[in-house]
């Protein structure tokens, strides 16, 4: 097939041009703006457009396929060519659910643990030689990239609830029609789309009408929201509790009790373990042994930037996390204090999202940083002026994070400042974000 992609340089979508080029489809594509990783690994396929910016003479009827990014705007010249020559368009999930329509799906989605958790099943998978496709919202060892697209009979998708693309308003899990499904947790996010929580948890209602009769379910049992929502599941559809492993830390390894006994993990917190626990389950269901999952677990590490390990040393231990909903935050924080009960955790955060630097919805961040020793978080006034939000006031924060003592910069040097005269002894850092706090050097603040 020939098939362009516009905004071809998303994370998703740059993914999704190399799947294809390695199925050996013609593939061409278009974006405004394209940076790194994505460029270079678009260059050494020879997919990198010759020129950045929208050229509706790329568009012609020897195409098969447009694909259209969240990126791209519904007056994007290309797409009103595309629309005119009659060419079909799809955004990625469409596709990706075409792609899959012969396979068996399994979505993870959830408003947190979406990516670790569909990260576990694709390792215990390929640990166990088999053969699958798949879509993961990060780079993972030993995968060369975030999507698989094959012949293959089985496709796992992590499952994100914002919108399709600018043709296709609703949320991706939409398109999927899953067999099986892990639902992770509900809390508000993606304002902007959800103007409510209600709406919100609406959404998933809706997902879980999607799934095929006779498939099933997999619910954090923990989560009230969860349990009302899986109260009004189809009845065509069986939706099983899960909660975490219990687990032991014996000297400074936890090990997670399965049910053929136990084995050490080198993850850390309950969410953790809620989400090995569910992926567990679904891997049996997929025909995978106990022996095979318990081989697996010591090996598997976590996705990028998913509580990863940055620094290690005597004294001194530094992470980095994509968290950035306040579940999420404050899950981590209480992961990475438990893990480390006689040590100070000075934990950083970057307001990078809509939601998170919209003044309606910081009240959700009440708390999420109390098992920290220190807190600070950082926000860039070029973004809030990008996303046409308000000023943000430093004392502000202090009372939406309800936390006196938070310090609060708005310069990425002043905060490495910061972070470099604190005391690196008996010391563990966390720093959680969706961007790169505003050009911070990450590797030299956690060496």
């Amino acid at each position: 097939m020939r098939i362009h992609l516009i905004a071809i340089g998303g994370s998703a979508m740059h993914n999704i041009a190399l799947a294809l080029w390695e199925n050996g489809h013609e593939v061409t594509g278009s974006d405004d703006e394209i940076y790194n990783p994505a460029r270079d690994r678009l260059a050494a396929r020879g997919l990198l457009p010759a020129e950045t910016g929208w050229f509706p003479g790329r568009i012609h009827s020897g195409l098969d396929a447009v694909i259209l990014g969240m990126h791209a705007r519904a007056d994007n010249p290309e797409l009103q060519r595309a629309q005119e020559l009659g060419i079909p368009v799809f955004s990625y999930p469409a596709f990706l659910y075409e792609h899959s329509r012969d396979k068996k799906r399994v979505v993870v989605a959830g408003s947190h643990g979406k990516t670790t958790t569909t990260s576990m099943i694709l390792h215990f998978l390929r640990a166990a030689g088999r053969d699958f496709d798949y879509l993961v919202g990060a780079q993972l060892e030993g995968f060369e990239t975030m999507v698989r697209l094959s012949k293959a009979p089985l496709m796992v998708l992590e499952g994100d609830e914002y919108f399709s693309s600018p043709l296709d308003p609703v949320p991706k899990i939409y398109h999927y029609r899953p067999h099986l499904v892990i639902l992770t947790g509900v809390a508000w996010d993606h304002i902007n789309v959800f103007p409510t929580f209600e709406s919100y948890l609406e959404a998933f209602l809706h997902f879980l009408q999607t799934v095929e009769p006779g498939g099933q379910v997999w619910y954090d049992q923990r989560d009230p929201h969860l349990v009302k929502l899986i109260g009004e599941a189809p009845e065509s559809v069986t939706c099983i509790p899960y909660e975490p492993f219990s687990t032991a830390l014996k000297g400074d390894q936890y090990f997670v009790e399965t049910p053929r006994g136990s084995v050490a993990t080198p993850l850390i917190g309950q969410h953790n373990f809620a989400n090995l626990h569910a992926a567990y389950q679904v891997c049996r269901h997929l025909g995978l042994s106990d022996e095979e999952l318990m081989a697996a677990i010591p090996s598997f590490k976590g996705a990028s930037k998913r509580l990863q390990v940055l620094a290690d040393r005597p004294g001194f231990t530094a992470y980095l996390d994509f968290a950035h909903a306040p579940s999420k935050v404050h899950a981590t924080v209480q992961a990475v204090k438990a893990r480390h009960p006689d040590r100070k955790l000075i934990a950083c955060l970057e307001l990078h999202t809509f939601s998170s630097l919209n003044p309606a919805f910081l009240p959700e961040y009440g708390h999420t940083l109390d098992a920290a020793d220190q807190a600070a978080v950082f926000f860039s006034p070029h973004t809030l002026e990008m996303k046409k939000l308000p000023p943000l006031q430093p004392e502000a924060l202090k009372v939406h994070f309800q936390r006196t003592d938070l310090e609060v910069f708005t310069e990425a040097k002043a905060l490495e400042s910061w972070i470099k005269a604190q005391r690196l002894d008996n010391l563990v850092l966390l720093l959680m974000s969706s961007g790169n706090f505003g050009g911070v050097d990450i590797p030299r603040v956690a060496g």
